[in-house]
């Protein structure tokens, strides 16, 4: 058996990847290739094994069309109806000779996996119920048509609820428990098997002395496309040092997680306006390459090799991002966050994603009032808890894209 695995979006790419790690594993491993609809695909350079078997390129919105539709013009004059074609006749003929696919993303590689006429399983990365409602119910909304969002009854609309009941759609996999349970509702085979993007993150316990001898330790997260991260770089190292005034009386390190594909150079200069200055390596992170910075109270290191290390190790985040800063919050951790330029985190999409994380995202309107904001977390350990709950509810355990692979060699292989 064949399974073809399409994917649209970076965070997508990387979901896909866990996956078919998993299914590269298993004694009744299918024969595997891939096609990203969106982007170069690069999260699939891990997978050598796996051919990528139809045409990508990247656009200039950089995959964020639906969230600027002034973007389409732009995509479209750079190709994308002649690229959706080539993409959709390689879906068509994998299927016409006998594969199956695996859609990771939302409804764009949800519909070509229907229209391929192939078999197919659908792993929903881009809605939850939490945008609409939490356990107790609907969550309030400001105006008529922010409640309209509501109106069919579950996050996922009608048309794209018709998608996943099809016979040919084997299982849906959604992010959390509460989308799953919702989509069972309507009668679709969809399985609360956890989210692939809190693979390989776990917590590390520290002893009591080493709790209380350490200084406190904040993530900052910028996000992964240049050059929005570098411009909410620079709200974040403001954020930072006004933290860094408001808490002189103790120490702090910053620990920022810079995207691997990004310039080092700019972030570097941000902090260095602000008065800090280079010092040798820290060894607070496993990464030789780290760029370490120091102005009294406080350090910061950047790294682009740790990110891992980086959410390990803090206490809280600063972040404006969007994959990173849910996998944040799946480690019951509290995350700071304010509205940047966009395209993609703009006051609507931080507006959502607070609404998607609850209680563990805190939005703020502006960076002056973090210090008061993290004074305040740090002296209620009912609050930290409550977080740390949500978040772990909300993004599940670990271990979801083995679960996943399981479940679909079963339904291949019967």
């Amino acid at each position: 058996m064949k399974l073809l695995c399409l994917s649209n979006g970076h965070g997508e790419d990387a979901i896909a990847v866990r996956i078919l790690q998993e299914l590269q594993q298993h004694p009744q491993a299918p024969d595997l290739a891939a096609l990203p609809i969106v982007g170069e695909g690069r999260a699939y350079g891990k997978l050598p094994d796996v051919p990528i078997v139809g045409p990508v390129k990247s656009m200039p919105s950089g995959g964020f069309v639906y969230m600027d539709g002034r973007q389409l013009w732009r995509d479209v004059r750079g190709g994308l109806l002649g690229l959706t074609w080539a993409q959709w006749r390689v879906v068509r003929t994998w299927a016409k000779q006998g594969g199956a696919i695996l859609a990771v993303g939302d409804i764009v590689p949800l519909l070509l996996a229907w229209m391929s006429g192939a078999p197919y399983f659908f792993v929903g990365t881009a809605k939850s119920e939490y945008y609409l409602r939490d356990e107790i119910g609907l969550l309030p909304r400001r105006t008529w048509f922010e409640k309209l969002e509501s109106w069919s009854g579950a996050v996922y609309l009608p048309w794209e609820r018709w998608l996943m009941s099809r016979k040919r759609c084997q299982s849906v996999f959604p992010r959390d428990g509460l989308t799953t349970l919702y989509l069972q509702k309507f009668g679709i085979p969809a399985y609360d098997l956890g989210n692939p993007m809190m693979d390989g993150f776990a917590v590390k316990s520290l002893s009591e002395e080493e709790e209380q001898s350490r200084s406190l330790t904040v993530a900052l997260l910028p996000g992964s496309r240049s050059p929005e991260a570098e411009r909410n770089w620079e709200q974040i190292a403001n954020a930072a040092a006004i933290l860094r005034e408001a808490h002189s009386h103790r120490s702090i390190s910053f620990l920022g997680a810079i995207s691997p594909g990004l310039d080092l150079a700019p972030f570097c200069h941000v902090l260095e306006t602000y008065g800090w200055r280079p010092t040798p390596p820290k060894r607070s992170i496993d990464d030789p390459e780290a760029r370490s910075f120091a102005l009294s109270n406080a350090t910061i290191v950047l790294t682009q090799n740790a990110f891992e290390s980086c959410v390990r190790r803090a206490d809280l985040a600063i972040a404006m991002a969007g994959t990173a800063t849910e996998q944040f919050a799946g480690l019951g951790k509290p995350v700071i966050a304010f509205p940047g330029a966009g395209p993609q985190y703009t006051k609507a999409f931080a507006e959502a994603q607070s609404r998607l994380l609850g209680q563990s995202l805190i939005l703020l309107d502006r960076a002056e009032q973090i210090g008061n904001i993290v004074e305040r977390l740090l002296g209620d350990p009912d609050w930290l808890q409550s977080i740390s709950e949500n978040g772990r509810r909300r993004l599940g355990r670990s271990g979801a894209a083995k679960r996943i692979a399981e479940s679909v060699v079963r339904s291949l292989f019967g």
